[in-house]
This record gives structure tokens, C-alpha cells and sequence, in this order.
């Protein structure tokens, strides 16, 4: 017991999550011994800025803030870099890296997700290409730098953004998703229509309804040639998947702990296990994965005190999804597409409101496009006393 009562809190992760978890401990703390596990080299960065590297034409080394090692200085924290956590032993408060045993006082997941890749044939799916991190942009920099032709796999919030990037850098993009429309889950109908439309006069050619059967190398192995469901045909330079995100829950489901979408978590983030919690990308909280910043900074400000001694449960509000879009800006919250009974819109030559609402003829949701966007703080504010 003292072993573990001497023990710091470890994170295994070093994404924007654990970082917002570190500061919000080192602004009560300054002396808690926390030790950092991540199997990159922890350099801070921010990874929303994923979606405009190209037309930015920004390196990977553009968008690093600080080093994983100025970090540590910085927060003053043990950084294990380029390390990968092998093990969970819950009953015994140790993980396991490279043979070694490290024990833990508290436990934080932080392990994020990955990009998920839809199931297809071809010779040449390994040159897929992921950005979900800083390392894998990294590694596809140049070929994207180069790539005049890319078609891009998912026409959802990442997706559609990558899209948009693409073409305004000047290259040819085809858009493949198997809904009906764009951003399927969160946008009505009309202003994804509208927001089609925009991307079309971009010059990207949108394959709805479809999926990507195979991927090929071309005869002279630089491109690559695409066969769609439908049969089309497509020679790009490059495929990149943005087709969703995977919480990485292996590490946890090893060690026994609750896994449904992502690793289940209550309302004070700890897991199924004692003195483990899950933060981030890859928690699941009220039978949700929150892939967005704001709610993992809140839970990164709760969770912070939680470690520290003074139990603290999560609240999240309702919050607004800014799309990055610049060519057809939109605002959202609430449940924006699903469950609605009834949708009211207000469009004019300034651009478009749309509200939705339940049967009670309450406000669920939203969603504001180009100028009406100023619109978004008064609704979202007539939401929450809605919820309330």
C-alpha cells in the first residue's frame, strides 16, 4: 500500500487531453509527481489544424507549439517519449513498458483513436493515407504536397474539411460516402445540399452513395487507380481515409476494464477499475465518444481535480461544432439532425438558420451557415435553458 501511496499519477498519452489534464493539475499541484507514457516523441501541437495543412502548404514541423521535452520542463512532469505501454495490471496499480514495471497511484487513458479505414481489396490499400496525428501527416507530406488528383474516403465532418483544403490548394478531388449526403449525422438535408453545391463549385466531384472497392497501382506504380461500388474509375495520386475514428481500446480491454464504442467511463471519468480513468478520444461517457476539443478540455478540468483528492463529476453543456469550411462556413449544437419533429428555416441572401425541434416544440438543436453565424451564441444559450 505505502508503494502505491508514494506512486505519481501516470498518464499514457500525450495528446491534447492529457496536456489540458496536466495544466489544470499543475494550476492546484505544482509538486504531484505525474509521469507521462506516449508512444510518440510528445510534442504539443494542435491537431484541429490537421484540416488546412495543405492549403497552407505548412510542414509538420510548422504546427509544433512545443517539444515533448519542453512540455515536461514546462509542467514539470517525467516524459517516457517513444514508449509503449505493453500492459494494465489493475489489482496490482502497475503498468508494464518494454519489460519494466512502473507503478501508479492514479491511472489516466489517454490513448485517443485511430483513423478508420473501410474494408476494401486492391495491391495497394497500404498507401492509404491517415491524418489523424501530427507523425502521420508527417509521413505523407510530401506525396501530398505533390499529389495533383486525391480522392478522399468519407464525406463527414473531417472529410468534408479535408475536401475543402484540397481543392483550395488548387488539386482535383473526388469525395466518396455512402450516405445520401454530406455530413450525414449532422447537418438537414438542405444545407448540406447547400454546402454540396459549394464544394462542387470548388471543381470536387462528390460520389454519394458509394464506397471504394478496390485500390491499385497504376502501371507506372507513382499513381494509383480507384474502382468505386458503382463501378466508376478513378487515377489519383493519392487516397487519403477520413471515414471516422477508432478509440483505441485495446490497452484497456486487455486489462479487463468496460469497452462499448470506446472505453466506458462515469461521470467522474473513472472506469470500471479503481483509481483508472479514461480521457479523450477513446472515453465513452453518457454511451458517447466526444471527438472535440471543448468537451475533452471540461473533463480534462474535472478529472484534474478528481486525481487530486477532490472527487468531481463532469458536466458538459451543450457546445458549439464550429466546421472548418471557409468557403461555406456553419455553426452547430444540439442534435442538429437526428430525432427532430419539426425543422424551421430562415434563409435569405446573408445565408442560413435552421432550428430544430422536438415534440414539445422545444429547441434541440441548430445549425447557422455564413453571416447568420452571429446567430449561434443567442440560440445556443435559448438551448441550454431549453435542456434546463
Amino acid at each position: 500500500m505505502s508503494e502505491q501511496l508514494d506512486a505519481p499519477i501516470v498518464i499514457i498519452g500525450s495528446g491534447f487531453a492529457a496536456y489540458q489534464l496536466i495544466k489544470a493539475i499543475r494550476r492546484s499541484d505544482q509538486t504531484v509527481k505525474i509521469q507521462v507514457f506516449t508512444a510518440d516523441n510528445g510534442d504539443d501541437y494542435n491537431k484541429p489544424d490537421l484540416s488546412h495543412v495543405v492549403s497552407k502548404q505548412q510542414l509538420a514541423s510548422d504546427l509544433v507549439r512545443a517539444s515533448g521535452v519542453e512540455m515536461a520542463r514546462e509542467l514539470n512532469f517525467e516524459l517516457h517519449a517513444n514508449s509503449y505501454v505493453d500492459s494494465i495490471n489493475p489489482d496490482q496499480h502497475k503498468i508494464k513498458v518494454a519489460g519494466e514495471a512502473y507503478s501508479y497511484a492514479k491511472l489516466v487513458i489517454a490513448t485517443g483513436a485511430k483513423a478508420f479505414v473501410p474494408p476494401m481489396s486492391g495491391k495497394a490499400i497500404d498507401r492509404i493515407v491517415t491524418l489523424n496525428s501530427l507523425q502521420e501527416y508527417q509521413a505523407a507530406e510530401q506525396e501530398l504536397a505533390l499529389a495533383k488528383r486525391v480522392l478522399v474516403i468519407g464525406g463527414g465532418l473531417i472529410g468534408t474539411e479535408l475536401s475543402m483544403d484540397l481543392a483550395t490548394a488548387g488539386k482535383q478531388v473526388i469525395t466518396v460516402d455512402p450516405c445520401e449526403q454530406l455530413m450525414a449525422n449532422l447537418l438537414p438535408e438542405y444545407v448540406a445540399t447547400q454546402l454540396s453545391k459549394k464544394m462542387q463549385q470548388l471543381g470536387v466531384h462528390i460520389a454519394l452513395n458509394n464506397t471504394v472497392s478496390s485500390i491499385e497501382s497504376s502501371s507506372n506504380e507513382q499513381s494509383l487507380q480507384v474502382e468505386l461500388a458503382n463501378g466508376e474509375l478513378f487515377t489519383v495520386d493519392s487516397v487519403i481515409s477520413a471515414a471516422g475514428l477508432q478509440p483505441n481500446t485495446q490497452l484497456a480491454k486487455q486489462a479487463g476494464l468496460r469497452i462499448e464504442q470506446g472505453i466506458v467511463v462515469d461521470k467522474q471519468l473513472q472506469t470500471s477499475t479503481v483509481d483508472v480513468y479514461a480521457l479523450g478520444d477513446c472515453a465513452q461517457i453518457d454511451g458517447k465518444v466526444m471527438a472535440y476539443l471543448q468537451p475533452a478540455l471540461l473533463c480534462a478540468n474535472a478529472l484534474a481535480k478528481t486525481v487530486l483528492g477532490q472527487t468531481t463529476a463532469v458536466v458538459l453543456p451543450n457546445m458549439l461544432i464550429k466546421v472548418k469550411t471557409p468557403h461555406y462556413p456553419i455553426q452547430m449544437a444540439g442534435q442538429t439532425r437526428l430525432l427532430a419533429n419539426r425543422w424551421q428555416l430562415d434563409i435569405d441572401a446573408y445565408g442560413t438558420c435552421v432550428q430544430a425541434f422536438d415534440t414539445d416544440e422545444q429547441l434541440q438543436g441548430f445549425v447557422v451557415v455564413e453571416q447568420h453565424m452571429n446567430k449561434a451564441f443567442g440560440l445556443l444559450k435559448r438551448l441550454g435553458k431549453a435542456a434546463a
